[in-house]
């Protein structure tokens, strides 16, 4: 049987367990290719910057190099794969926790305070989530008042804010709500603070020229809880959302999407 990539055997100790400390079986799968950009922002905050793993590597793969083949060698350099047990054994010891996760060529190596080669390996190149967030497609991931915040990063939310401006009085009511309504983001608070800064500019402009203003029920107030490692049909099920909404001027079907965002970003090649 050809071994999977991710999967690290063991054959101490091990019959009928998933798990033996300090190492995995070979029934035991590390998961780290996120299907989606959501899904990726999702289990960054969620489940990684949430419990303290603050100090990060951000880097993309070149295109000559296969995907699979970094993911493997990165989670073997770095010992990843490795069970919840084992990873509570080695925080008690004082020793870092490391975490991999990849969306197509973007890749993010995040670690946890303690001793580890991740920050021998990579000490040039290591930020602090809590000081410098993470950007991608978009967003700004970071720590603040302990507790994982994402919102949208300041050079795109100007952007996004300039344009919206923009068509504010040049744009009939339907057709601003749909362009609010499509907007790429998914609602976390620091986001929804951002979007309502948005509608409220965009609402004063409407009403020094004598439009009617916009109802905030344009904007989306519940984040979509995907699932990071599985397929999702999230951009179907937003046209299918702003289709049921009634016809009104004619728009383009094509979505704008977070991975069409430019943000500056420090990201390195990996060798």
């Amino acid at each position: 049987m050809i071994p999977h990539p991710f999967r690290r055997e063991s054959t101490i100790g091990a019959k009928h367990n998933d798990f033996v400390i300090g190492r995995t079986t070979s029934r035991c799968d590390y998961r780290c290719v996120a299907t989606s950009i959501e899904g990726f922002v999702q289990q960054l905050a969620v489940s990684y910057i949430r419990h303290g793993y603050w100090f990060y590597v951000k880097g993309c793969i070149p295109p000559d190099k296969d995907p699979l083949a970094v993911d493997r060698k990165l989670i073997e350099q770095y010992q990843i794969n490795i069970s919840k047990w084992a990873r509570a054994r080695r925080k008690r010891a004082g020793n870092a926790n490391v975490h991999y996760l990849r969306h197509e060529r973007m890749f993010v190596l995040c670690a946890t305070h303690g001793r580890h080669p991740f920050f021998e390996e990579e000490t040039n190149l290591i930020r602090d989530c809590r000081r410098v967030p993470v950007k991608f497609a978009g967003y700004a991931i970071s720590h603040r008042g302990g507790h994982s915040h994402v919102r949208i990063e300041q050079e795109q939310y100007k952007l996004i804010k300039a344009y919206l401006l923009e068509l504010a009085t040049r744009r009939n009511k339907l057709t601003l709500e749909r362009e609010f309504f499509r907007l790429p983001f998914e609602p976390y608070a620091p986001v929804r603070r951002q979007l309502f800064n948005i509608l409220r500019a965009v609402n004063r402009s409407r009403r020094q020229a004598g439009s009617e203003p916009l109802s905030s029920d344009c904007l989306r107030m519940k984040r979509r809880i995907v699932k990071p490692f599985e397929r999702d049909n999230l951009t179907i099920e937003v046209l299918h959302q702003e289709r049921s909404r009634g016809s009104g001027e004619a728009v383009t079907d094509t979505l704008l999407t977070p991975a069409s965002c430019t943000c500056d970003v420090d990201e390195p090649r990996h060798k």
